[in-house]
């Protein structure tokens, strides 16, 4: 009733101002373009949709929708990149994002299907609808925010540091090595040994052409520290062990790793945040972080 006496409205409004224009017009054809002008005026706003009718048009437009009504969240991934995804000895895909998907999947209702993606093509594989979500340990960055978007960061993989144990009560920050008595180690050209030059800048800096042999100097006790960005230094942790280094693991550069979904979703937006949010707050999210970051056991099974 109401959207027939809108139209009625307008209708009518139409006519009065059409008539008023004929009577007041100097001419035919100006009288005839001013009702053309308001005809079209009446058109658009007839034709415009109710608010609420916009919004259900977003919402079974969402990937949540489309997920829920499906039974089923696809989630891209690239294997390899430990610990976050990677196989086991079984060939299973494990780590930190495994989990993450698999808490999330629950929440949803649904069940999860896993889709392993080479790199280079995991953000078209996106935007094609190949699968709903990357989580792949995908930093974030201004280029690739350009083509996604990015829910907020889940994790921060800066630099970090990997430390001799003869320090364990001595250096508790990056802070504590900036000194020339302290040794501190890198591989050549990486963030590492920028982090290393702009925040410790009072070290003895040593760079190596490969990570391992970066990391081995501490582990000899020809240098004290080692510096490389967070994963690398989880997996040199679980493969020398506790009594050969010390972990050092809150970062001191900011590298944040984000699950990117395609543009234009806030529906699947803001219930990727408030997930993340809830899951980072409950409890759960210590656990998984100890389980993958902070402990080496699951070293063993994918080695």
């Amino acid at each position: 009733m109401k959207k027939r006496w809108s139209g009625m409205g307008l209708l009518i409004s139409f006519w009065l101002v059409s008539a008023l224009f004929m009577s007041c017009a100097p001419d035919q054809n100006k009288s005839q373009m001013d009702e053309q002008s308001v005809e079209k005026a009446v058109e658009k706003a007839l034709s415009k949709k109710p608010a609420a009718s916009t919004r259900m048009d977003l919402t079974n437009q969402s990937t949540l929708e489309a997920i829920i009504k499906r039974g089923e969240l696809r989630v891209g991934f690239e294997a390899g990149y430990m610990p976050f995804e990677m196989a086991d000895k079984k060939g299973q895909f494990v780590g930190f994002d495994i989990d993450l998907a698999e808490e999330m999947a629950k929440a949803m209702g649904v069940k999860l299907t896993l889709v392993n993606t080479a790199w280079d093509g995991i953000i078209p594989a996106l935007i094609t609808d190949k699968f709903d979500i990357i989580m792949s340990g995908m930093t974030v960055t201004q280029e690739r925010n350009l083509k996604v978007n990015f829910a907020d960061p889940y994790i921060v993989v800066g630099q970090t540091i990997l430390l001799n144990p003869k320090h364990k009560d001595k250096v508790k920050s990056y802070k504590d090595l900036n000194a020339a008595a302290f040794t501190v180690t890198s591989k050549l050209g990486t963030t590492g040994e920028q982090a290393v030059k702009k925040h410790i800048p009072n070290c003895t800096y040593k760079s190596f052409e490969a990570e391992s042999e970066a990391m081995l100097e501490v582990v000899t006790g020809k240098a004290d520290a080692y510096v490389y960005d967070k994963p690398n230094c989880v997996v040199f942790m679980a493969e020398q062990g506790a009594d050969k280094l010390i972990f050092l693991d809150e970062p001191f550069t900011y590298e944040p790793l984000a699950w990117a979904i395609r543009k234009g979703d806030p529906d699947f937006l803001n219930w990727l945040n408030h997930f993340l949010r809830q899951y980072k707050n409950d409890g759960r999210y210590d656990t998984l972080y100890n389980k993958w970051i902070l402990s080496t056991d699951w070293y063993q099974n994918v080695k």
